[in-house]
């Protein structure tokens, strides 16, 4: 009986998706909170704070991700605000991942709550749809945490499925279901498609994903170049990408932001800002043990406007004074002199370190080499220590919350 679910050719792919997770999180170790308005924020005594996450009562007010605290407030005068805990939530991550390890080693964690399985090997365990039931009830039993679960023959189309019912929602799509199922969608809500590129799209009278799945592939790759074709055959349920346990360490980039408390124009406090992102950057860079040889400044106004600069270097680095030096560079040149509300340090083109062989001419030789004392000082100390002293001593608020989030750890399930 089992077998009609699982193909001879062709796969049967999970997508996970955690439900309000930092909030049902909180709501499971304290269930006080729980049916109340709650919002997870950065910098929750402030007006400026952003809403990182919501439970489902806090959104029927309308309050969403990236809101301001004080807005969110004035939508919700109830509203519960508290600060992000990650160990909490990295600790609760862990313990949903061996649950589905549980079930096959096929998994690739693509965030903190959420990831894909293939199971198209698991027909030993019932079918797709008792399997996803198994998996939602031990997730509540065991954690008290909700989760919805996209069931498709690909990864784009269980991710579209998991978001279809939601909280605690099982959702199968299969390519039959396309045309009264996500056809009708608008076009904002097909994943992969942000706003920028759902107004192109729109200007061209693509108002569903059904118009998307139609429309002349050589109009949508004159607007949006190759991922005009990609999006048209994702749109048509085409999807070949594998579940690869392994991408979690695929780093394309290691980067960090945080909103500041006020909008600011002060040099003093955007360059303290901008050390303590370019700290925390090396920080993961070194525990990743890679090197960078693009450097990114992301900056956003007090009307939200935001611009991103980068420049790519002669060489990699990996000191938090080289990204920090970039980043100022970046800041200089291209701040227009009004009001900062955050600002974002990100490390590109990135290299493993072992792989990578310093060409010291005769000029930079030099610098290298003076730093070179300085630095293993730095890492011996840290290494007694446990982390590094100057850095706590210059940088008092180094733990401070930031609005981004880590994946370094997504695979820890493993260990």
């Amino acid at each position: 009986m089992e077998s009609r679910w699982y193909p001879k050719k062709g796969r049967v792919i999970f997508h996970v998706d955690m439900n309000s997770f930092y909030a049902s999180v909180e709501a499971a170790f304290d269930p006080s909170l729980k049916g109340k308005p709650l919002a997870i924020a950065g910098n929750p005594e402030e007006r400026r704070g952003i809403v990182v996450t919501s439970s489902y009562e806090a959104r029927k007010y309308g309050v969403k991700t990236t809101m301001p605290v004080g807005e969110a407030r004035r939508l919700c005068p109830d509203l519960l605000v508290m600060r992000p805990n990650f160990e909490r939530y990295r600790m609760a991550s862990k313990e949903i991942f061996k649950i589905l390890a549980d079930v096959t080693s096929l998994i690739q964690p693509v965030s903190i709550d959420e990831g894909y399985m293939d199971i198209t090997a698991c027909e030993d365990q019932g079918s797709p749809p008792v399997i996803a039931e198994r998996i939602q009830q031990r997730i509540a039993d065991e954690l008290d945490l909700p989760c919805s679960i996209g069931i498709a023959p690909n990864k784009f189309l269980a991710k579209m499925a998991s978001d279809m019912k939601k909280p605690m929602g099982i959702t199968i799509l299969r390519k039959r279901d396309l045309r009264h199922k996500l056809w009708p969608l608008p076009i904002e809500e097909m994943y992969g498609v942000g706003s920028k590129t759902a107004e192109k799209l729109r200007k061209m009278e693509i108002e569903t994903i059904g118009h998307l799945a139609d429309h002349p592939v050589l109009d949508l790759k004159q607007v949006l170049g190759i991922n005009g074709e990609r999006l048209q055959n994702r749109a048509n349920g085409i999807d070949d990408r594998h579940v690869d346990p392994d991408a979690v360490h695929e780093f394309k980039s290691i980067g960090t932001s945080t909103t500041l408390p006020e909008d600011t124009t002060e040099d003093a406090e955007i360059q303290a800002v901008l050390r303590r992102l370019s700290n925390k950057v090396e920080a993961r860079m070194k525990n990743k043990k890679v090197l960078a040889r693009n450097v990114q400044l992301m900056i956003r106004y007090y009307d939200r406007k935001t611009v991103t600069r980068s420049r790519q270097l002669q060489e990699f680095v990996h000191t938090s004074e080289d990204l920090f030096q970039t980043a100022m560079q970046l800041f200089d040149e291209h701040w227009n002199q009004q009001p900062v509300r955050l600002l974002g340090v990100t490390a590109s083109d990135l290299a493993e370190k072992s792989e990578v062989t310093q060409q010291l001419d005769l000029f930079n030789y030099q610098k290298y080499a003076s730093k070179e004392k300085l630095y293993k000082t730095i890492d011996d100390l840290t290494e007694k220590y446990g982390s590094n002293p100057f850095r706590k001593l210059s940088n008092p608020n180094e733990n401070q919350v930031t609005t981004s989030f880590q994946k370094d750890f997504i695979d820890d399930f493993k260990k």
